[in-house]
């Protein structure tokens, strides 16, 4: 009960001050600092209408408040759009303690503002001697609970493998591999499809407002919930396996956001998750010093010929085999793995190309040749 309430002076409180921020930029073409929204919530305290926010830590809306300004920050500097107001329904609820806000002994938390320590089923151990900076709990719409702690650990590089693996990502197989290996796509959504649209057919028939329609949308929630869940796994299993067993991994820089355009295909494409495995390749790859090549979207890796070189007719995607004027017969997706393994282990040999890019998993910025135009330093964005 009082962590509710806590999420809801935090949602309250982030929305107020983006209220004012939104009024003082689009009357005046003003931005409004932290500093000045943080004399906000001192302010509203004072009032009758909102003097029950002393009732809970000042910290967590605080830090809702310096989420609202970095928010801004990413805004203005356009790396993501206006930001929105969290809704009590749709939006994940959490409130974020720093280490003045809790304390943390023999593996019992206690919040500020509460008598009792959380009674918390960890899922695993913090690392010997870590002391939490910050805490942050939270609750999803399927109404299950969440407790993350920030702490400061050291991850050793991986013992080096001197193996590379080119990733082609598809629908059939999610991944096929430069090895021959094809890695089927479990199709984690169409699994509950049927449990999910009963679900939902019965939330559309409750009375809006209702307690059978909150049940109802709890019941669609967690089949939502245990869909993602069961993708997250598999693709943190399968990143893992990727960065530990081989010491580069090439992939192809995929326009999802577009890919998802094309209505035949936009659940399945959805439903593969392909963004979320190559941002676990990516910072896994910097755990563990390992070398994450991006090739460039253009690269013609399913039609060109890993033998002789030449590059084929447009290929449907109905075509999975294809043989080339050389002779040369072709898996459509074992031959492109190959290909784009073939075009990074240029890019890492001799610098980049006009198409490939490349990634340092520990500086995160392409390496670039004198001779080409330049180029987006870092990763491009999906």
């Amino acid at each position: 009960m009082e962590l509710s309430r806590t999420f809801g002076c935090v949602r309250l409180v982030y929305n107020r001050a983006l209220e004012e921020r939104t009024r003082a930029w689009y009357t005046d073409q003003r931005r409004v600092s932290y500093v000045e929204t943080s004399a906000m919530l001192t302010a509203w305290k004072r009032t009758a209408e909102l003097a029950f926010l002393t009732e809970v830590s000042s910290v967590p809306l605080q830090q809702a408040l310096r989420h609202l300004q970095t928010a801004f920050g990413n805004f203005f500097a356009k790396r993501a759009k206006y930001p929105r107001f969290k809704s009590k329904k749709k939006s994940r609820a959490s409130a974020e303690y720093t280490r003045s806000a809790f304390t943390f002994r023999d593996g019992r938390l206690t919040l500020a503002k509460m008598s009792e320590p959380l009674d918390i089923r960890w899922s695993r151990p913090l690392p010997e001697g870590a002391v939490p900076s910050t805490v942050t709990v939270s609750r999803d719409s399927a109404g299950r609970w969440f407790v993350s702690l920030l702490c400061e650990d050291t991850i050793d590089p991986a013992p080096a493998t001197g193996r590379a693996v080119g990733v082609d990502a598809g629908i059939t197989s999610l991944v096929t591999l430069s090895t021959g290996e094809k890695i089927t796509n479990p199709r984690h959504e169409r699994r509950d499809r049927e449990r999910l649209a009963r679900a939902q057919r019965d939330l559309s028939r409750k009375a809006k407002g209702s307690a059978n329609r909150e049940k109802a949308r709890r019941r669609v929630a967690r089949i939502h919930a245990r869909i993602t869940d069961r993708r997250r796994d598999f693709l943190h299993k399968l990143s893992t396996r990727l960065v530990r067993e081989n010491q580069t991994v090439v992939i192809e820089d995929l326009n999802v956001r577009n890919m998802v355009k094309n209505g035949s295909l936009a659940r399945t494409i959805s439903d593969a998750a392909w963004r979320d495995l190559r941002t676990m390749l990516e910072y896994k790859a910097d755990w563990y010093g390992r070398e994450l090549v991006v090739v460039d979207r253009w690269f013609p890796s399913s039609k060109l010929c890993g033998a002789c070189g030449r590059v084929g007719e447009r290929l449907p995607l109905n075509v999975r085999e294809w043989t080339c004027g050389c002779g040369a017969t072709h898996d459509r997706d074992i031959n492109a793995a190959r290909n784009i393994l073939a075009a990074g282990l240029a890019v890492s040999a001799c610098g980049d190309g006009v198409r490939p890019q490349r990634e340092s998993s520990r500086t995160g910025q392409s390496s670039m040749k004198q001779e080409t135009p330049p180029a987006q330093v870092g990763i491009p964005r999906l």
